[in-house]
């Protein structure tokens, strides 16, 4: 079966696929051969692989079975999320196209970032970013997805619910998902939204100011300064640069010709970008990606290599 949705006339599909390394995470798997995009749906109380591409004004969802309208409002729902296909970034591209420096952003149709489902989803796999490599997240959520997601037809699996993640020990995060400290915190993150008494979904539509929301973020347990900001990023808010190692390196050697600068002087380079700085400042680290094939091999597309 196959879905098509329209997309807005700024959508550059190849741009939001790899506008980070979210589609490299389980249970997404990206083919950088055909540009298609499959992921694992929860669907009612089943899981469904669907395979994503775009065409020139639209996306394209291929389903291994014909679904009911139930089911097919549901990938469509999902899809239209991951692909950020109904946020509004029109005073972002304004923005970029009074700068010359920054004016290709809007030309190429840069600026939305891929993000999962659900916020949960999100939420977890950003703890798993940090303090540590792209290669170990990638192991961390490889494991949450292979031994407590829901099983398709087709053998492959759904991210976990909350609730799969609560039934599990704390011995289960310390040795078979590699998570190190990170293991009372995923154990406590998953009983809290699956109790009810922690609804992150909320935080998508939440009418507190970004400073006050990513104060709410942050008292989860292993969301610090950088988990929070590049979580608000996924929720729509850029008014975070969340500076790390590979961010500061790569500053250096675009704008600083390889000298180590302060985070100071990063940030007062963004800072006329307002509320949009820390999406123009990813844009401008990430720019290269569809341009050279080296840097996608050379560079972790997570949000961030190490912090």
């Amino acid at each position: 079966m196959e879905i098509l949705i329209s997309t807005p006339p700024s959508f550059n599909y190849r741009r939001t696929v790899l506008s980070h390394g979210w589609c490299e995470l389980s249970p997404c798997a990206f083919d950088d051969q055909s540009w298609t995009l499959r992921r694992v749906l929860g669907v009612g109380d089943k899981a469904l692989t669907v395979a994503i591409d775009g065409t020139e004004d639209a996306l394209r969802i291929q389903a291994p079975r014909r679904l009911g309208a139930r089911a097919a409002e549901v990938v469509s729902r999902d899809v239209r999320h991951m692909f950020r296909l109904d946020d509004d970034l029109n005073e972002f591209y304004r923005m970029m196209d009074v700068d010359p420096s920054f004016a290709w952003v809007s030309a190429a149709g840069a600026g939305r970032l891929l993000r999962s489902p659900t916020v949960y989803e999100d939420l977890v796999k950003t703890l798993c970013t940090t303090n540590c490599s792209w290669a170990l997240t990638k192991i961390m959520v490889t494991a949450l997805v292979t031994n407590l997601g829901r099983a398709t037809n087709d053998g492959q699996r759904a991210f976990p619910t909350p609730e799969a993640m609560a039934d599990a020990p704390e011995k289960f995060y310390r040795d078979t998902v590699r998570s190190g400290y990170r293991a009372p915190y995923l154990k406590e993150l998953a009983g809290r939204v699956a109790s009810g008494s922690l609804n992150v979904e909320v935080w998508l539509t939440s009418n507190l100011s970004t400073a006050e929301l990513k104060r709410e973020i942050k008292q989860v347990k292993g969301a610090g300064d950088y988990a929070a900001d590049n979580l608000l990023k996924l929720l729509g808010r850029y008014d975070g640069l969340a500076l790390d190692s590979w961010v500061r390196a790569k500053f250096a050697r675009t704008h600083h010709r390889g000298r180590v600068c302060s985070d100071a002087k990063i940030a007062r380079y963004y800072s006329r970008f307002k509320t949009w700085r820390g999406l123009a400042l990813w844009c401008d680290m990430t720019r290269a990606w569809l341009n050279d094939d080296s840097a996608l091999a050379a560079e972790s597309r997570g949000f961030a290599s190490m912090t």
